[in-house]
This record gives C-alpha cells, sequence and structure tokens, in this order.
C-alpha cells in the first residue's frame, strides 16, 4: 500500500439511531486520517435518524456522505448491501456502527499496520474493544486474544467486532465476491472466515480503538463479562452456535473455488467430523487443528463438537 494517504469508505448501518448517532458522527469527524467517505445504509429508521445524517451530509469535510435505503432484512443483510454495492470504491474499508465511540486514531493506526503489507494480499486489521454504558461512562473491555488469527480459529470463533474491521481493497474484493453468492450470519465473523480461507492475513490489535456501548437495543453484546460469557456458553449447548456454523459451513461451500487448499482440507476435516460418532468427531476435530483463543474455550468446543452442538 501507498505511504500516501489512501481514501477509506466507511460503511454504517443505521436503524433508529437518532439517541446516539451524532457522538459516532462527532468521533469520525476528528478522526486523523484525513481523507473518509461515509456510506450510511439506513434500515426503515421511524426516528429521527435520517434527519440527524441529512444535517451532517451538508458539513463533512472529510469526502462524500451518501445516504443509502436499506433492505429491511436485518442488520447482516444491510450490511451485506453495502459490502456488494460496488459504486462505493475506496483504498480501504471500514465497518461501523451507530453508536459506538471511536478513538480519534482508530484509523490511522489500521492504515499504519497495512502500509507495512503488500497491497495485493488480503488484509483485516480489528482490534479490542472498550465497554461503555448507555450513557457513555467506561466499564471493561473485550477479552484480550493472544492466539494468532487464522481460518481455524474463524471456523469457531469472532475474535472482533465489525467495528473495528478495516480491509483493504484485496480483501473487501474477495469479501464482495464471496457475499454475492452468499449470505452469513454476521459480517465482522463472515469477514474473519472469508480474509484468512482465501490466504490474507488478520492482525488483532491489543489496544482498544473504539469504545463499544451496552445498552438493550444492542443486536450482539460485548463479550466482556462472566454473565456474557456464561450466556454465550448456554446458547451453544442449545445449539445456537451449530445454526450458525451450519450457516457458515454453507456460505463456504459455494465459495470453495476461493479458498485456499490448505483451508479446504480444513473444511472438510471440520464439516465431515461433526457428521461421524464420538470418536471420528474426536479425531476429526483433532487433525483439523481447530481451535478457540482460551484453554477453556478450546475445551469447551472440544465438548460441544462431542456432543453435537456446533
Amino acid at each position: 500500500m501507498s505511504k500516501e494517504d489512501p481514501r477509506i469508505a466507511v460503511l454504517m448501518g443505521t436503524r433508529d439511531g437518532a439517541a446516539f448517532i451524532d457522538e459516532q458522527l462527532q468521533s469520525l469527524l476528528v478522526q486523523s486520517h484525513p481523507l473518509v467517505d461515509l456510506w450510511i445504509s439506513d434500515d426503515g429508521s421511524v426516528d429521527g435518524t435520517i434527519a440527524i445524517i441529512e444535517t451532517w451530509k451538508s458539513r463533512w469535510p472529510k469526502g462524500r456522505m451518501t445516504l443509502v435505503e436499506g433492505p429491511r432484512q436485518g442488520f447482516a443483510a444491510n450490511f451485506r448491501s453495502m459490502i456488494v454495492d460496488r459504486r462505493i470504491d475506496a483504498d480501504c474499508y471500514a465497518f461501523c456502527d451507530q453508536d459506538d465511540i471511536w478513538e480519534s486514531d482508530r484509523l490511522e493506526s489500521a492504515i499504519g499496520w497495512m502500509q507495512a503489507h503488500d497491497a495485493k494480499t488480503p488484509l483485516m486489521f480489528c482490534s479490542r474493544t472498550a465497554t461503555m454504558t448507555e450513557a457513555g461512562s467506561l466499564v471493561g473491555h473485550s477479552p484480550l486474544f493472544r492466539r494468532p488469527p487464522s481460518f481455524r480459529n474463524a471456523l469457531v470463533q469472532s475474535i472482533a467486532g465489525g467495528n473495528t474491521i478495516l480491509l483493504n481493497a484485496a480483501a473487501r474484493d474477495l469479501l464482495a465476491r464471496a457475499s454475492a453468492r452468499s449470505g452469513f450470519v454476521s459480517h465482522d465473523w463472515w469477514a474473519y472466515l472469508i480474509v484468512t480461507a482465501t490466504g490474507g492475513v488478520v492482525h488483532y490489535d491489543p489496544r482498544p480503538l473504539v469504545r463499544y456501548r451496552q445498552h438493550a437495543a444492542n443486536l450482539v453484546g460485548a463479550n466482556a463479562s462472566w454473565r456474557a460469557r456464561f450466556s454465550r456458553l448456554g446458547r451453544l449447548f442449545k445449539g445456537d452456535f451449530a445454526d450458525w456454523t451450519d450457516l457458515n459451513l454453507d456460505g463456504l461451500a459455494v465459495n470453495r473455488d476461493l479458498l485456499t487448499s490448505d483451508a479446504a482440507a480444513c473444511l472438510d476435516l471440520f464439516t465431515n467430523g461433526r457428521r461421524g460418532n464420538l470418536f471420528q468427531r474426536l479425531g476429526a476435530l483433532r487433525k483439523s487443528g481447530v481451535y478457540r483463543q482460551t484453554l477453556p474455550g478450546t475445551l469447551g468446543l472440544y465438548l460441544a463438537f462431542t456432543l453435537g452442538r456446533i
């Protein structure tokens, strides 16, 4: 990637975000990176969200601000509509929620990492988050992951929120091709899967570069407290995780031609192992090398896998 300032397209999904969107847009305005085109896909807001966006459009100094109508089929479909929209053309692409606050160097930090790599390689930057209350008070952080990002991890875990992700053009091109063929559970997990499956590089930054707001309307809560982690564990053993995995594997299957041979082999072991008996399941999972970021998480993975809950 060139050392010159790249143009970044920020893809923001909105729906009834009037309570917090002004604060989020202010944090985008004060980004240290100078060239930011903002694309906002509104998914049917009935509050004052549209009026706030229209007010901002006339005073956005960093590039273009474009408002489009979302598909009104949920948050994943809304982000998918922007991922595949070829009118959105930039050097890099960032996902953005309507109610967070970005640290001023959130984009600059990601660009700095990308500029040390070949732009032809699919690249994805993501980071830890700080969690805050609805009123904006900081209360904690998302888990700090230490194992390397990889396809073997992405098969069973999404390590970072979409609000922390930046993709280079090569990664976005692959993600758009894959997303044109398939829907997905969530855009952040899907991006992690596709970039790693196609031989790209993912960097997880331990610094919390986004303040993630927790409130009743959150579609996906932060995994920052023990209560939240037990809630996720409960959903795993109820079979919710198996349903999400089914959707991810279906999406990877229709995009098999994009996968590296190593990713395809790992995918086959994992997929076939889910259908075997107890010993076949354990053997296939071990051979695949699939893992979660922590030892307790990996042990839970093996238990859920043997019980057919993943």
